[in-house]
């Protein structure tokens, strides 16, 4: 049996409010991602998909602190590993694709530079070499004319481009996981489809195993084979894509699949509202310590 390439075990994490108090925001979070799967995480903003992002990928700031459990990669714990190991890891065998392109990019550098430095740093290659390597990967994302773009500044590029070239950035060095945190929420929906055929199509012929993290179910039906459902800090729901969409086992799962708008409803069915969710999250610090808590009912009630 071919092991999970990330197994994430009862992952706990919160705010640290001095010596040994903490709020808590992650709550025993466990999945696994097997080799080239694309496995998406779901749900409302504050439910914790970004946090989980960079907890694996070893970004987290103070005051957030992971207080128990294991982030495995390989078998490795990374959660144990020294910095320097981390940072060999991580751009090189774990890459992310950011949300926000012109936040993620260095402004006071041109693009086919900072792509250039991921071969220089993972792969001990010349500047010459690295950037004709990285004027490759641009091409390879299909950015028209690569050679005259990698010496653009980010702010000379469209949003589209921009995203186009974080993803050339994240899969420089054929990473065995690429962790992509909502990369199309900026975008209009025809660049959106665009640089998610790509992610995927890129994806697949590298065999890279991707977390795609989104609050769009749409984006995720397209994408994954697998879905976990976030909701205050913990894992609600796992399944199959197709499981999950045609039956639902939470309710704040049927909850978000009620709020989809689906085409030609109105025809079948009438005129009818959308599932309303009350969009303030619930104190996390009320809810009880299991997996699969009670949520807010589909109908926006507070338990």
């Amino acid at each position: 049996m071919t092991a999970p390439l990330l197994d994430i075990r009862d992952l706990r994490l919160g705010v640290s409010l001095g010596r040994s108090a903490q709020h808590p925001l992650l709550k025993n979070v466990s999945f696994q991602i097997m080799p080239g799967e694309a496995y998406g995480l779901v749900g409302e903003s504050g439910s914790g998909k970004s946090v989980t992002s960079l907890a694996v990928m070893g970004l987290l700031k103070k005051p957030l602190a992971v207080s128990g459990g294991e982030i495995l990669f390989k078998g490795k714990n990374l959660l144990a590993l020294p910095k320097r190991e981390m940072r060999r890891l991580r751009g090189n065998r774990i890459a992310m694709i950011f949300q926000e392109p012109m936040t993620a990019l260095n402004p006071l550098s041109t693009v086919g530079r900072q792509i250039a430095e991921m071969f220089v740093l993972h792969q001990g290659k010349s500047w010459g070499e690295a950037h004709t390597l990285a004027v490759e990967a641009l091409g390879n994302v299909r950015v028209p004319n690569p050679d005259r773009r990698a010496k653009n500044y980010p702010h000379q590029m469209s949003g589209g481009l921009r995203q186009r070239v974080m993803i050339a950035m994240a899969l420089a060095c054929n990473p065995d996981l690429l962790i992509a945190d909502e990369p199309t929420t900026a975008l209009d929906v025809t660049v959106q489809a665009e640089v998610l055929r790509l992610i995927k199509e890129l994806c697949a012929a590298r065999g890279t195993a991707v977390l795609f993290i989104s609050h769009d179910l749409g984006v995720i039906a397209s994408i994954c084979q697998r879905v976990g459902v976030m909701y205050a800090g913990c894992l609600v729901e796992e399944n199959e894509t197709r499981a999950l969409f045609e039956n639902p086992r939470h309710d704040y799962t049927r909850g978000l699949l009620g709020a989809l708008p689906r085409l030609g409803s109105r025809s079948e069915h009438g005129r009818q509202r959308l599932v309303d969710i009350d969009s303030i999250i619930a104190d996390r610090s009320k809810l009880t310590e299991t997996r699969f808590i009670t949520p807010r009912d589909a109908q926006g009630s507070q338990p």
